[in-house]
Order: structure tokens, then sequence, then C-alpha cells
């Protein structure tokens, strides 16, 4: 039974090569959820197949900045020219219908929306070990061996944060990591602060219905007794 209406925003953040897209595909792929993945907002051009809305909210470069001076970004950052960010009224719009809005960022991302939803869930997914986390980035065997050890050096500086999060989790298996984000979600909404309000107005309507129905009883009893024909006795 859920009590709250509104939806959680939890953020996965982690290092780069710790696994966080892999778990959170395997967190969409349990069942019993209404998980929506959070889609970002950028202004570089649409790739072959994409459609707006799915992978990306395509804007300008004009329409962007303006949203970045009306402070309508829960975080944003520039790569290669482009602007990337995570839009505020998309994301406030799914979490007020009930939805679970997940959004996975990098550490300075998820600092950012720190700042800005303070009811936030903030998951920080880490490597095993440091030597597992180097594995990793070297098995894909996409870039030279000086840019996965700069890499690594940049995770150490960023697991060194990870005390500003609610929860660690250790992505030791992609379905043990899953499993305790999921755990985590339920027992977020079982939290006293969330569902004190709605449980007590729960008991209130409740304690409400059940004298309206006493009261309905009595008046329903007073005027069948009323209707009863009244008989005296005679006197002799």
């Amino acid at each position: 039974m859920k009590l709250d209406d509104r939806g959680l925003l939890i953020v996965l953040s982690g290092p780069s090569g710790v696994g966080k897209g892999t778990v959170r595909s395997a967190l969409f792929e349990m069942t019993g959820h209404d998980l929506v993945y959070s889609v970002s907002m950028t202004t570089r051009a649409p790739r072959i197949g994409e459609k707006n809305g799915r992978e990306y909210f395509f804007v300008t470069r004009n329409e962007f900045e303006e949203r970045i001076k009306e402070n309508k970004f829960l975080e944003y950052a520039e790569f290669v020219n482009n602007y990337y960010g995570t839009p505020l009224d998309k994301v406030e719009e799914q979490l007020d219908s009930g939805k679970e809005v997940v959004l996975e960022i990098e550490v300075q991302g998820a600092l950012q929306v720190r700042e800005k939803m303070k009811d936030a869930i903030f998951v920080f997914i880490a490597p095993p070990t440091m030597q597992d986390l180097y594995e990793r980035l070297k098995n894909r065997g996409t870039e030279p061996i000086e840019v996965v050890e700069a890499r690594c050096e940049k995770a150490r500086r960023e697991i060194k944060l990870a005390y500003l999060y609610d929860y660690i989790v250790v992505n030791d298996t992609v379905e043990n990591a899953a499993d305790k984000i999921m755990a985590i979600i339920r027992a977020e909404h079982a939290k006293t602060e969330r569902t004190i309000s709605s449980y007590s107005k729960l008991i209130e309507e409740e304690e409400k219905k059940y004298w309206k129905e006493i009261q309905c009883y009595y008046e329903s009893s007073r005027k069948r007794w009323n209707a009863l024909p009244c008989y005296w006795p005679i006197s002799i």
C-alpha cells in the first residue's frame, strides 16, 4: 500500500565505468514498479533513429541558455560545444503523477541536483575495488591506457565524495546492486516523514465515515421507532 501520492526522484551516480547504465537497465527489468527514466535535454543534433522526447529533448542553443537563465534545469553541463541537462519541469510532472523518476548522472551533476531537490534519494554506485574498476575500463577496449588511468584517478576523487549520498551500493554483481536499489526505493516510501501526513488523513477520513454511519443508523432507528403505532392501555 503506497501512502504518499508523489513519486520519488532516485539519483544513480558514481564513477565512469562502474556500471551505472547496466544496473539501471536491470532495475527497469524488474517487475512491480512504477519507474520512469528521466530524459535529458541537449542542443546537439539528433542522430539517425533518435526521436525527440525519447533519447533526448532536442532544443536550440538559445532555448537551452534561456532555460539556464530561468533556472529550469536540475543540472546541466557543456561537452564538445553542446549543452546537456535535466529539465526540472519534466521531472516535476512525472513526480506529481506518482512516478518514480530515475536519474543516471555523473557525480558533479548529482551534487547540483542535491542543491535543488533536498528530498531526492541519492545512491552512489561503487566498484568492489579500484582494481575491478580499472579492469572494467581497460576491458572496454575503447580508450588508450593513459585515458583509463586518468579515469581511475578521477574515480578515486569521486569516491571520496560518497559520504554526501544517502546510500552506497557496491556493484559486485548487477542483479545484487539492482535488488538493493529496489529495496531502498520501497524503504523510502515507508519513511515516517513521507507517510505520516497521508496516513493520518486516511485514519481521519475512516473515523468520519464510521461516525457518519453510526449517525445514520441511529437516525434510521429513531424514524422506525416513531413510525410504530402507539397503543395506550384502556382504563376501566
